[in-house]
């Protein structure tokens, strides 16, 4: 039933119909699926949004740390190199590695600017490429320590560096110096030669004449340690002040008692100036500069300490007794009460100045001679020199004789530095069959009766 002027039921259907809406049909679309497409379009664009901003962080992240990168990277660098000095495993860090390698920049490449002459460089049993660095800068086959260690660690040389002598040279980088500390091994072929104590430069010589496979001629040795050249002298500065060394003096003395090794293969053989360097170094080495500066207070210049060395090492045998015989030495020098003469009457400086003179009979084959033999016939004192030997015949001449006798030890040079005075021993004898030791005694009297009692008299 319908009411005029009136709504309906049908009434709805057609306003709605009227103001746009259509009815939803098998395929049509009603206004529900219109506000569910419109809602659909709205959060696609919100995504699209969000993907834009993330790409916007990201490349702005990326530009800001480019800067920070350029700007900042000394700055990086000049707190991250020093920690890994300290810290070396840190160069297993990649960027770490990169900035303590351009911190070093061009050293790391270019080769020093030494000699391309074979350099023997020897690796102790033990060395590290730490231990190492200093000697090599020493022998200038590295200039950049830094450098070295740096090649060391990223070639592992501390794994691989083994004892041993390699061929370098002074003009390497320090990649190849790495290189050739692992490759370069050198196998020579060598002789030992031994110099005991109590030797003088003929009986040196000597031994040389009798050393199977000698690279060089004993004679060369011998002519250069008597009249030493000025370049050898001038490498070692210290043998040319006149307090250690006199001018035109020989080396006897400075020859150091000890086992040295020489080269004989073809490529590279020792020579004789080789030797002689090597038995300075090892005098220096041992003896040490400190002691060539001799105290005012004691009387003596060194070459005269040395002198009265060589002379307490041809008569001791056992070295808590060197203090006492250099000091009965130096209290004849010193002309004690009972001693008055002021001679010094060693035996053993008379016994060189007759070796010297008897040497000249056998030419250059000393290695026949017997050195050090009591000569028959006339006592020491009375023996016939001539005049440029005897200054050495000491119960004539008071005082030390002109120059060492023989090649001491540090234990007699420290003996004659420190010469035990204060026991008052002026006269000492051998005990026979007592292994060296001696009897020491303050007066004359007491001295005669010790050589009665050992049979001497």
């Amino acid at each position: 039933m319908s009411i005029r002027g009136g709504r309906g039921p049908r009434d709805e259907y057609d306003s709605g119909y009227r103001n746009g809406y259509q009815r939803t049909g098998r395929y049509g679309r009603g206004p529900g699926d219109q506000r569910k497409y419109e809602r659909y379009g709205s959060r696609g664009g919100g995504l699209g949004g969000i993907l834009r901003f993330v790409v916007f962080l990201a490349l702005l992240a990326g530009g800001v740390l480019l800067v920070m990168v350029t700007v900042a990277r000394p700055l990086v660098r000049a707190v991250v190199v020093p920690w890994a000095d300290d810290n070396p495993a840190a160069l297993r860090i990649p960027f770490v590695a990169d900035m303590v390698r351009e911190d070093i920049g061009d050293a790391l490449t270019e080769p020093a600017s030494g000699s391309p002459d074979e350099i023997s460089f020897v690796v102790e049993e033990g060395d590290t490429p730490q231990s190492i660095v200093a000697r090599l800068a020493e022998r200038g086959i590295v200039e950049s320590e830094r450098a070295f260690l740096f090649q060391a660690r990223d070639a592992d040389l501390a794994t691989k560096l083994t004892a041993g002598r390699f061929a370098l040279a002074g003009n390497l980088t320090p990649a190849q110096v790495v290189d050739g500390l692992v490759h370069n091994r050198i196998i020579v072929s060598t002789i030992d030669v031994a110099f005991r104590e109590q030797l003088r430069l003929e009986q040196m010589t000597a031994k040389l004449q009798v050393t199977e496979n000698l690279p060089f001629d004993p004679k060369d040795f011998y002519d250069l340690v008597t009249k030493p050249t000025d370049a050898l002298l001038g490498d070692y500065p210290w043998l040319l002040d006149p307090d250690v060394r006199p001018k035109g003096a020989s080396l006897e003395g400075f020859l150091y008692p000890a086992t040295y090794t020489l080269r004989v293969d073809a490529d590279r053989p020792s020579t004789a100036e080789d030797l002689v360097r090597m038995m300075l170094d090892t005098f220096i080495d041992r003896v040490g500069e400190d002691r060539l500066k001799v105290p005012e207070k004691r009387g003596l210049t060194f070459y005269q300490v040395l002198t009265l060395a060589s002379i307490v090492d041809r008569e001791a045998v056992l070295d808590d007794e060197k203090a006492k015989i250099a000091g009965v030495y130096q209290n004849r020098i010193d002309r004690k009460p009972q001693v008055k003469t002021g001679l010094l009457e060693a035996d053993p400086t008379v016994i060189y100045a007759v070796d010297t003179d008897k040497l000249g009979a056998y030419g250059d084959a000393w290695s026949q001679y017997v050195f050090w033999t009591v000569p028959e016939g006339a006592g020491l004192r009375d023996q016939q020199l001539p005049e440029a030997l005897d200054r050495y015949n000491t119960y004539k001449h008071r005082g030390l004789p002109p120059g060492p006798i023989a090649n001491p030890t540090v234990a007699s040079i420290d003996a004659a530095l420190k010469p035990d005075t204060a026991s008052g021993f002026k006269f000492f004898v051998a005990i026979p069959e007592g292994e060296g030791a001696h009897d020491f005694s303050k007066t004359l009297d007491e001295h005669q009766e010790k050589l009665r009692q050992y049979g001497y008299n």
